[in-house]
């Protein structure tokens, strides 16, 4: 399959809807979606749990669709409800992961979740299959983006996956981590640390002598954030070894199946990195760049119909679905 035989056109932004800060920060003010999942506890192997929200089709043999949210996100934001339904109406199946942490539900143990834990999606993934699903496609916003690109890059890769999307991904980290520690970019690391806080608040009470909520309030940048959580919690020497070892960027050589990554040029999220398409890149790599997009967001007035990002999701895996049955 080529580039040209995929269903595809281009993102044009909404009139009076050209910025990207704008873009970024509309969609979860104002979209307004609701769709019927139904929760499902998936118990992990390392004593851990995960939080699936589930839409189901009654069709036999549908596929399946497993969407992975953002950074402190969940499976009731709009983008990932959106994609759902989306999905939904097309007749496929959807399952909608929540990280640990991140359902409603504190997780069990110190751990919580990184842009690296792909352990958690390969969970999800054999679940689907061991309920029988044939047909897999992944999607995945910012962090849940990052996943999904490293999962296709698994050597391992389960032979019902047949590719997937990511939309805002951060393809190298530190650089990332560097943009949004610029000042343009304060309001948007000032609600991370201030959301992430409840959690390390919450673990420091339940695991006092692994984690200290002392001198949180100092911290500004994900670096110092990582340096002091991410990293140790997560078996990174710090906050450098963890961007360096879970950069999607690093594995684009490695893809096993067709792989979407869609950037808008104006993500305040996003560095140049995540921009360039390395020289070694696999042929299963797609990279577009619209000059317009912000950070997840891609969209037009009508907020409440599907976005532009759900339409190019769901026609690639159309195609992808297309050249297996």
């Amino acid at each position: 399959m080529t580039h040209d035989d995929l269903e595809y056109s281009p993102y044009v932004a909404g009139l009076g809807l050209s910025n990207g800060h704008l873009q970024s920060i509309l969609p979860s003010l104002a979209r307004r979606i609701s769709v019927p999942f139904e929760r499902q506890r998936l118990e992990l192997d390392d004593g851990d749990f995960l939080l699936v929200d589930e839409l189901a089709v009654e069709t036999p043999d549908a596929p399946l669709v497993i969407i992975s949210h953002g950074l402190e996100g969940n499976s009731h934001r709009a983008y990932v409800q959106g994609m759902a339904r989306h999905f939904h109406d097309a007749g496929w199946h959807v399952y909608a992961w929540n990280f640990r942490s991140c359902g409603g539900e504190m997780n069990r143990l110190p751990r919580f979740y990184h842009s690296g834990a792909i352990d958690d999606l390969r969970a999800v993934i054999r679940s689907g299959i061991e309920r029988g699903f044939k047909h897999i496609f992944l999607v995945g916003f910012s962090m849940g983006g990052n996943q999904t690109v490293l999962t296709l890059a698994e050597p391992d890769l389960e032979a019902e996956v047949i590719g997937g999307v990511g939309f805002s991904v951060p393809l190298d980290l530190a650089a990332c981590a560097d943009q949004l520690a610029k000042p343009a970019q304060s309001i948007y690391m000032r609600r991370f640390l201030n959301d992430l806080r409840v959690k390390i608040a919450d673990k420091a009470e339940r695991f006092p002598n692994l984690i200290s909520l002392d001198g949180y309030d100092q911290i500004r940048t994900f670096r110092q954030f990582d340096d002091r959580y991410t990293a140790p919690l997560h078996g990174f020497r710090d906050a450098q070894d963890y961007w360096q070892r879970c950069s999607s960027r690093a594995v684009l050589n490695r893809l096993q199946r067709p792989t979407l990554v869609v950037n808008a040029l104006n993500d305040p999220f996003l560095a140049d990195a995540c921009f360039q398409r390395p020289s070694d890149a696999s042929a299963h790599f797609l990279l577009e760049t619209p000059p317009r997009g912000g950070h997840c967001g891609f969209i037009r007035w009508r907020l409440n119909q599907p976005l532009w990002s759900e339409k190019r999701a769901r026609a690639f895996a159309q195609a992808l679905l297309s050249d297996r049955v």
